[in-house]
């Protein structure tokens, strides 16, 4: 009968930390950037001007399209380059970390904007109308009346997008970003051959 073995846990504690926060951090960003720009492309969705209506529609179905594995890889070979040319750094810097926030970023903003507009829609027709009648503009009726309800409504759906979002981090392997997941399967590997490698040498010298 096989049994687990703790002993290796405390020692890979800090280097599985150091993982975790990696995938915090690209989860927290993507989260936050990922709803304030959903947000924006669900209004525009919602625009009465077609221009706009067709930019937001275009952004989302390109993203829901792509796997998120060649996003990662897109951005990691484009923001590097735009980054060294716009702000002149050095082609030697590690800029992993930020590729793939702005790719979860931009590509988890197109799931956000449709349950945001999902939300918004779900908004009874009648609490504009009452905003108009109190005076207010649209920005207004909006900001102040239809998306605190719509939120609120959201809350479930947008809570259960950001754990699929931080299972779907897992995936920065692709760009050699040691996040929380990767860290613990290589733990894992290095342990179980050192295991092995006792285990072979005891049977030897018995």
């Amino acid at each position: 009968m096989h049994h687990f073995d703790w002993s290796g846990i405390p020692g890979a504690l800090p280097t599985l930390w150091t993982g975790a926060i990696v995938t915090f951090k690209i989860t927290l960003i993507a989260i936050v950037f990922g709803i304030i720009w959903g947000t924006v492309l669900a209004m525009l969705r919602l625009s009465s001007i077609k221009l706009l209506q067709w930019f937001a529609k275009g952004y989302v179905t390109i993203f829901r399209s792509i796997p998120l594995v060649m996003v990662l890889l897109w951005f990691f070979l484009i923001v590097p380059q735009v980054l060294q040319n716009v702000l002149g750094l050095s082609p030697d810097l590690d800029i992993r970390l930020a590729s793939a926030m702005v790719a979860f970023s931009l590509f988890e903003a197109a799931y956000y904007s449709e349950i945001i507009r999902a939300g918004i829609e779900a908004v009874p027709r009648g609490q504009v109308n009452a905003a108009f009648a109190l005076g207010m503009n649209y920005g207004q009726a909006m900001r102040l009346i239809v998306l605190p309800q719509a939120f609120r409504a959201m809350v479930p759906l947008l809570l259960t997008q950001g754990i699929v979002l931080f299972q779907d981090t897992s995936l920065v392997y692709v760009i050699s970003l040691a996040d929380f997941f990767r860290t613990a399967r290589i733990l894992v590997t290095v342990t179980v051959r050192t295991s092995k490698w006792y285990c072979s040498r005891a049977r030897v010298i018995s």
